[in-house]
C-alpha cells in the first residue's frame, strides 16, 4: 500500500498558498506527480484549511508555518512587554519605503504602512542601510532603558537594528519581527 503526501512550496505569512500542491504517491513519487486540484495557484484555501483536512494518512496538526527568523520575541513576550511598557512603548519601524533599494519591504508596506502622524503613534521610522549596517538613533530625548520594539518585514533586520540600538547603549530592546510574524504583530503594530 502506498502513502499519498501532499508537498507544499511557498507560503505567504498570510497563509494562503502560493503555488501549487502536488500530490504524489512515495514508493514511484515522480510518476505520479500531479497538482492537487483544490489547492492551485492563487487558491484562496488558507493554510488552516488545508491542515484542518488532514494530509491524507498524516494527522492535521502537522505546523506548516516556517519558524520565525532567529532572535524575534514570541508573542507572549511582546504582550508581556507591551503591558509593562505602557505609554513608554516606542516602536522602530526599519524598513525601506523605497522599493528599489529593499524590494522585500513593497509587500509588507502593503499590509502596514509607516509610521505617520496618528498611525501608529509610538512608532518612529529609522531605516536600516544594509550598506552601512547603520541606522539613525531613536531622538536624544529617548532615554537608554526606554521599551523599544525593533521590527522590518520578518524579522532579519529588525535583529540588526536591536544588535546595534544594544551596541549604542540602549539596554531594554526586543526584535518584534514585523508584519510577516502575524502573531508577534498583532502584539504592537497598531503602536
Amino acid at each position: 500500500m502506498a502513502l499519498n503526501i501532499k508537498v507544499i512550496v511557498g507560503l505567504l505569512a498570510t497563509g494562503r498558498i502560493t503555488t501549487p500542491v502536488f500530490a504524489f504517491n512515495i514508493a514511484s513519487p515522480f510518476s505520479q506527480v500531479r497538482p492537487s486540484p483544490q489547492y492551485q495557484l492563487g487558491s484562496t484555501k488558507t493554510v488552516s484549511t488545508f491542515v484542518s483536512r488532514g494530509f491524507g494518512y498524516c494527522r492535521p496538526s502537522l505546523s506548516l508555518m516556517m519558524a520565525p527568523k532567529e532572535g524575534v520575541s514570541t508573542s507572549s513576550e511582546l504582550r508581556s512587554f507591551v503591558e509593562s511598557a505602557g505609554d513608554k512603548l516606542l516602536v522602530v519601524d526599519v524598513r525601506n519605503p523605497d522599493a528599489n533599494v529593499e524590494p522585500g519591504d513593497a509587500k509588507s508596506l502593503i499590509v502596514a504602512g509607516l509610521p505617520k502622524g496618528d498611525y501608529r503613534p509610538s512608532a518612529v521610522s529609522l531605516v536600516w542601510d544594509r550598506n552601512t549596517a547603520s541606522m539613525p538613533l531613536p531622538d536624544d530625548s529617548i532615554a537608554k532603558d526606554a521599551p523599544i520594539i525593533t521590527h522590518c518585514g520578518g524579522g532579519g533586520r529588525g535583529q540588526k537594528a536591536k544588535e546595534f540600538l544594544e551596541a549604542n547603549g540602549f539596554t531594554n530592546v526586543l526584535n518584534g519581527g514585523g508584519p510577516k510574524e502575524t502573531e508577534c504583530w498583532n502584539e504592537y503594530g497598531d503602536k
